[in-house]
């Protein structure tokens, strides 16, 4: 079984493919992990996109689904975080699925209010030292302003103000828009509303999910 777990920044998206992923077995696929290890053991892939990296430039599409689509195997469960980000990645993946008789089998879409992802988003906090998250509004630090695990200063990121959090909501609308119109062609695309509680969205994913085990 092959799930896609989209959703916009501050969605809780990475929350949820853990829990998931936790609960039925799935294995955690997200790009950045790939990228890390790729890069990290220096395979063909990784040497490429590394290039792509220290220029500052983003990694194509092609490299991008041929690092995913080397980690599912045929009859493997896998849930993907965040990937496909656009049109391109998910009509490349979808290509390759079919060379070994597989295909997706659900996207969920975290769906969220505009107004309150850019809350989220900008309420996003990071250690200045190991880089642990928090949020100022469900999940602040116990002492304000300092990392509960190593004592460093918790910082906002540039990337995390309101303003920046506008840019990323509408650079991810305008990829995600013909991503979802393509996967509801294909019949696979479920929407969950983001703005419940987490163990509200955790019991409407887990409902979908196990009625497609059930139908299968």
């Amino acid at each position: 079984m092959i799930v896609i777990l989209l959703g916009a920044p501050g969605s809780g998206k990475g929350t949820q493919s853990q829990r998931l992923a936790g609960k039925y077995g799935f294995q955690h696929l997200a790009t950045g992990d790939i990228f890390r290890a790729e890069i990290a053991q220096k395979t063909a892939l990784g040497v490429k996109a590394q290039d792509y990296v220290k220029a500052g430039k983003l990694v194509p599409d092609s490299i991008v689904t041929e690092m995913v689509a080397a980690r599912l195997e045929s009859g493997g469960k896998y849930l993907l975080d965040g990937f496909p980000r656009n049109l391109v990645q998910a009509q490349s993946l979808a290509e390759m699925l079919k060379g070994n008789g597989s295909s997706i089998d659900l996207v969920c879409f975290l769906s969220l209010a505009p107004a309150e992802a850019i809350r989220r988003m900008s309420s996003r906090r990071i250690c200045s030292q190991c880089a642990e998250v928090y949020n100022a509004l469900s999940r602040p630090p116990k002492k304000d302003g300092v990392c509960d695990k190593c004592g460093a200063g918790v910082i906002q990121r540039e990337d995390d103000t309101e303003a920046t959090a506008a840019k990323r909501l509408m650079v991810f609308n305008d990829l995600t828009e013909p991503l979802a119109a393509y996967y509801k062609a294909e019949h696979v695309f479920h929407e969950v509303d983001a703005g419940q509680s987490p163990p509200q969205v955790e019991a409407a994913l887990c409902a979908i999910i196990d009625s497609a085990r059930t139908a299968s």
